[in-house]
C-alpha cells in the first residue's frame, strides 16, 4: 500500500510520541502518566477514524486484585464493513516496565534511532514491548482509511494498562465490557519474531510456578566451631537439595516434557546458534550457551520445564558469623512446559525434595502466589492459512510456528475465556530486543515489515472468515 511507504516515517515519529510519556505500572509514582498515555492513545484513535474511541474504568467498587485503583484500558472500534464481514479484535498493551536502576546508555524515555549491524533500531523502554505491537495495527488500519476509505472487515482495539503487572484485573474488564471483546478472530500482539528476517506466530507459552524450598536442623542457630562435622548446616543441604532438581547442565530433572519428533524436526529452522545466543544473553568471553544434548535449543526454551534461583535466605556480605544456620531457604522460578499444569510440577518437586534430604534435614516446599498457566494451541484453519499468506506477501516467506519461554497471563486468559476464536499472535520484537532490560529496542526493518504484514491480514482475515 504506497499509504504504507508514505507514511512510515510519521509511523515512527507517532510511536515516538508514545514513548516519551513513562507509563510504568507496578510504580504509583506513574499512574498519571499510565492515565495520560492512555487519553493521548485515545484521541489519537478518534483522529484516525474509529468510533467509540474511549477509556474503560471498572465500575465503581469492583475489587481489584492488588487493591489500587485498577489502571484503564482503551478501546475503540470501526465496524462499517457490516455484519457479512468478520471482526479483527487487536490486543496491545501500553505500559512499561520500570527502568529504575538499569544501565542505559540513553535517556529510556527519550527515544534514539542508531544504526546497528542488524539495520536501524529505535531506542527505548517500551519501544518493542509493546508499543510499536499494536501501533503496527493502527497505521495498518490508518493506511487502509487514507487509501481506500474503509477496512476490509470491521476491527476492534483493546490495549491494556496492567499486562507488565501480570493483568490481574483484565479479566474484570472482560467481564464488565464483553461487547468491547467480541469478535470473531483475535490478534494478540506481544511476541517475538526468531529474527529480523524470519516472522513468527506464537503457539506455546511456558507458564510459572514459584516456590519456596526450606531445609531445616534446630530450633536455634550454633556454634560453628563447636558443632561442625557434628550436626547438620542446612545451607549446605539447601545448595545440596537445589543441585539435586538439575542435570549436568543445570537443566531441571524432573518432570521432563514429552516432546513431537515432527515439532522437533521442524524446530531445527528457528536460529537459535552460538551466535544468536552470545549476542541476545549478553553472554561473557568465554561463556557459551547450553549445548543441545539429545534436543534442539528451541525445545529447551519452549517445551521444557526449567528453574531459576529467584534468592535464598543464606547471609548477605556484612552479615556473616561464624555459625551453623538453623535453617536455609530459596525462593525458585518454575517455567511450567505446554501442556503440563503447576499442579503437577508442584507435586513432583515435593516428592523430589522429600526423597532422602541431605544429612538428614527437614525440608519443605510452599507454593507462593503469582503463578500462571501454561499454553498449548494448533494454529490450524482458514484464519491461520490468512496469516500465512499475509507474512509470505510483506516479509517474503512464511512465518513459523514458535513459541515462547516466557509467561504471558494475558495470553492463558484470552485461551481460557475465547479458546472457541482464532488466536493468532504476532509482534515485532526480534532476539536483540532486550525487552524488560536496558537499552530495550525495535528493529525498524521489522516494524515496517509488521505493517504491511498487517496491512494483508486485514484483507485475508477479510475475505477467509467472511460469512
Amino acid at each position: 500500500m504506497a499509504a504504507v511507504e508514505a507514511g512510515f516515517e510519521r509511523a515512527i515519529a507517532r510511536l515516538e510520541g508514545f514513548l516519551a510519556i513513562p507509563a510504568i505500572s507496578c510504580d504509583p509514582a506513574h499512574d498519571g502518566d499510565v492515565r495520560r498515555l492512555a487519553e493521548h492513545v485515545r484521541a489519537d484513535l478518534e483522529r484516525v477514524g474509529f468510533a467509540r474511541a474511549r477509556i474503560l474504568d471498572l465500575p465503581e467498587g469492583t475489587p481489584t486484585n492488588n487493591g489500587r485503583r485498577a489502571h484503564p484500558c482503551v478501546v475503540a472500534e470501526w465496524l462499517g464493513a457490516g455484519p457479512s464481514r468478520p471482526t479483527v479484535l487487536v490486543y496491545g498493551h501500553l505500559d512499561l516496565q520500570p527502568v529504575k536502576g538499569e544501565p542505559w546508555d540513553t535517556p529510556p524515555h527519550e527515544p534514539v534511532r542508531k544504526q546497528t549491524p542488524s539495520g536501524e533500531r529505535l531506542y527505548a523502554r517500551g519501544a518493542a514491548d509493546d508499543m510499536a505491537g499494536w501501533v503496527s495495527w493502527l497505521v495498518a488500519t490508518e493506511a487502509w482509511l487514507r487509501e481506500a476509505g474503509g477496512l476490509p472487515c470491521n476491527v476492534k482495539l483493546i490495549l491494556e494498562g496492567e499486562e507488565e503487572i501480570g493483568s490481574p484485573n483484565l479479566e474484570r474488564f472482560m467481564d464488565a465490557f464483553p461487547d468491547a471483546f467480541a469478535a470473531d478472530v483475535m490478534v494478540l500482539t506481544d511476541t517475538e519474531n526468531p529474527s529480523v528476517d524470519i516472522p513468527g506466530l506464537t503457539v506455546s507459552l511456558r507458564g510459572l510456578l514459584e516456590v519456596e524450598v526450606t531445609c531445616a536442623s534446630s530450633t536455634s542457630d550454633v556454634h560453628s566451631g563447636l558443632y561442625g562435622n557434628l550436626v547438620p548446616d542446612p545451607a549446605i543441604a539447601l545448595c545440596m537439595l537445589v543441585a539435586r532438581l538439575v542435570d549436568e547442565d543445570g537443566r531441571l530433572k524432573i518432570l521432563p516434557n514429552p516432546v513431537d519428533p515432527d515439532w522437533l524436526a521442524k524446530s531445527k529452522d528457528v536460529p537459535l546458534g552460538n551466535d544468536v545466543l552470545v549476542g541476545a544473553a549478553h553472554l561473557r568471553e568465554g561463556v557459551m550457551p547450553l549445548p543441545e544434548r539429545h534436543l534442539t535449543r528451541a525445545a529447551w526454551a519452549w517445551r521444557q520445564p526449567s528453574v531459576t534461583i529467584l534468592s535464598t535466605s543464606l547471609p548477605q556480605p556484612g552479615a556473616e558469623k561464624n555459625a551453623i544456620r538453623k535453617q536455609a531457604s530459596a525462593v525458585l522460578s518454575i517455567r511450567v512446559a505446554p501442556g503440563q499444569t503447576r499442579e503437577q510440577l508442584f507435586s513432583a518437586l515435593e516428592a523430589a525434595v522429600a526423597k532422602e534430604p541431605p544429612m538428614g534435614v527437614l525440608t519443605s516446599v510452599r507454593e507462593r502466589s503469582g503463578g500462571s498457566m501454561s499454553w498449548d494451541y494448533k494454529a490450524e484453519g482458514p484464519a491461520f492459512d490468512a496469516a500465512d499468506r499475509a507474512y509470505r506477501e510483506a516479509w517474503g516467506r512464511e512465518p513459523l510456528h514458535i513459541g515462547i519461554g516466557g509467561s504471558i497471563p494475558f495470553v492463558a486468559l484470552f485461551g481460557r475465556r475465547f479458546g472457541n476464536l482464532p488466536l493468532v499472535l504476532n509482534g515485532v520484537m526480534d532476539p536483540q530486543t532486550t525487552a524488560h532490560g536496558p537499552n530495550e529496542s525495535l528493529h525498524l526493518g521489522v516494524f515496517h515489515k509488521a505493517i504491511k504484514a498487517n496491512v494483508a491480514l486485514l484483507d485475508e482475515l477479510a475475505d477467509a472468515l467472511a460469512r
